[in-house]
């Protein structure tokens, strides 16, 4: 067993008995696997207490019913790097390991299709390996010669075969259809593979990657301060919803106490992205079913949302507004006012929108029945957030795990009852009217106190401290500069984001830099599930599913 910061249960064990031990776990309750991923451990200084261990592959299992993680680690050497497949035991496993194999060059003996996933087919090496280059002028400059450029677009040719779709066996065939990746209902970079037999859908292939920018690896490059606006462009949509997870693992590594009145202000500024982050959402959802008109109202409350962001952080979508040990300043004179305005003004504005949307019968008919799956199915493909809920399954991580002061808030869980597209939208819709609760909260109880800790290892400390003496103001600069020293730990924190779980599992060696920066997206997961969704749908059911999923391509391809 080995000690880490966030007190999860962390084994280790052969690769003889991994999957043993995960059959078992799971018949334990331990049903959902939360993240697969691994860490290059060969310039790791404070290593875990495993001689000979080059790579280690890290399984993240929770059990929703005793409401607990355990985390498994298989050490492997570099001349040996392959470990069995557990999609057999977990669908949602496929992409993940995929990942590993991509990012780390680990092989999953068994796996039904072991190709890269997020970087291109013939790219070389394994970018999370720590010898592999980080940036581009580290690399040999770009060139392509016309072998290489018939390498190239070979490479980018479509076999159906080698995706595992099948051929008709009458003599007749099926038509392959792309969708994408410049599709505007696929909301981005994305791009599906379809199988038609006429107008039905046999079979789908999401295929994902294009928007990779390397989010992890920037990690290991940036300080843990200069690291926290990177944060909000992974889902862009949830701004500092984002820097939540991540200041709160750097903040248990470091032992870092946040203020009373710090963690009022994240959870209201956490729930106002989202409501800008449902918002976006619902509109969309009812654009790509062919309603025009409410997306523009929608973006209207949207709007407003963000000014009353913009008059506390200075920003807007981006605002990068927490910090480690707290948040970038108090809130300014007078900020109450703006807010409760808006509180006061939405719920009428939602309950219009029931009647326009939710009570159309046409968006019934397009969206109740389609792209369902029961709270079993659900947590095989690892699938979080609303559209967990929308199963009838009522678990959410502010009740079950609350952190941020969460615990003192009144508010409800929505949830639905057949997991359909129709479903995962009634759930969010509901959840704006629970965030309008917290706030509201956030306003009638809001703590004095300072916005920062007063910690020598939050940064950046409180500008009052730095105009008061030289050893702060030199803290001031080497914090923000060369970024705070960590203590050495691991450390997993999660949040409930807008769509879903959040996490930021953290490694320090003890530096000023992150070791091993992981994100788990709950959008990743989500889409695996696109085939299993819309098997025997036609084309604009996939439109439906796809709008109900509410996924952001930068929280998928990170």
């Amino acid at each position: 067993m080995q000690p880490t910061c966030d007190r999860i249960t962390t084994l280790w064990v052969s690769r003889q008995d991994l999957r043993g031990m995960l059959l078992y776990l799971k018949s334990q309750t331990y049903t959902l696997l939360f993240d697969l991923t691994a860490i290059d451990e060969r310039r790791r200084t404070h290593r875990p207490a495993l001689p000979g261990s080059d790579f280690t592959v890290v399984y993240h299992l929770l059990s929703f019913q005793r409401n607990e993680d355990i985390r498994l680690k298989v050490a492997l050497v570099e001349d040996d790097l392959s470990l069995p497949t557990v999609t057999h035991i977990w669908p949602s496993a496929n992409w993940y390991e995929r990942e590993v194999w991509d990012m780390f060059g680990i092989a999953f003996d068994g796996h039904p299709h072991l190709k890269r996933i997020l970087m291109p087919p013939t790219w070389q090496g394994h970018p999370l390996r720590k010898d592999h280059y980080a940036r581009a002028t580290e690399a040999e400059p770009f060139s392509l010669s016309d072998e290489q450029q018939e390498i190239e677009q070979d490479a980018l040719r479509f076999v159906p075969e080698e995706w595992g779709m099948r051929r008709s066996g009458d003599g007749t065939d099926f038509m392959f259809l792309n969708m994408g990746p410049n599709h505007p209902s696929v909301h981005g970079v994305f791009r599906i593979a379809l199988q038609l037999d006429g107008e039905e859908i046999v079979d789908a292939l999401p295929d994902i990657g294009y928007h990779h920018r390397g989010a992890e690896k920037m990690g290991e490059r940036q300080s843990w301060h200069t690291y926290i606006p990177y944060t909000d462009r992974v889902d862009y949509l949830g701004g500092s919803m984002n820097n939540l997870p991540y200041v709160l693992s750097v903040e248990q590594l470091a032992c870092i106490q946040v203020p009373e009145r710090a963690q009022v202000i994240r959870v209201m500024i956490c729930e106002l992205y989202r409501l800008a982050s449902h918002l976006l959402f619902y509109g969309t959802y009812t654009q790509d079913l062919g309603q025009m008109s409410p997306i523009f109202y929608m973006f209207i409350d949207r709007e407003k949302v963000f000014d009353i962001i913009e008059s506390i952080s200075g920003a807007r979508m981006h605002s990068s507004y927490f910090r480690i040990g707290g948040v970038a300043m108090d809130l300014p004179k007078g900020w109450d006012k703006r807010i409760r305005e808006f509180i006061d003004y939405l719920p009428a504005r939602l309950d219009q929108y029931d009647k326009m949307v939710l009570q159309n019968g046409t968006l019934k008919r397009r969206t109740q029945g389609v792209g369902s799956y029961n709270t079993d199915e659900a947590i095989d493909w690892s699938v979080t957030g609303p559209n967990l809920r929308a199963t009838g399954f009522a678990w959410d991580y502010r009740k079950a795990r609350p952190y941020s002061g969460y615990e003192n808030f009144e508010f409800d869980i929505p949830t639905g009852r057949h997991g359909d597209c129709y479903d995962r939208c009634t759930v969010r819709v509901e959840e704006m009217r629970q965030s309008l609760r917290i706030i509201r909260q956030c306003l009638d109880n809001m703590p004095e106190g300072p916005h920062k800790a007063y910690h020598p290892l939050a940064t950046p400390p409180p500008k009052e401290r730095t105009l008061h003496d030289i050893e702060t103001l030199i803290q001031h600069f080497l914090n923000v500069s060369w970024g705070p020293v960590i203590p050495a730990g691991e450390c997993c924190m999660t949040v409930e984001a807008t769509k879903g779980l959040n996490g930021y599992y953290l490694t320090s060696d003890g530096g000023t830099m992150s070791y091993r920066t992981r994100i788990r997206t709950p959008s990743f997961p989500h889409l695996q599930m696109i085939p299993m969704m819309c098997r025997g749908m036609m084309i604009p059911d996939l439109v439906a599913i796809l709008a109900s999923i509410d996924f952001v391509m930068a929280d998928v391809d990170r």
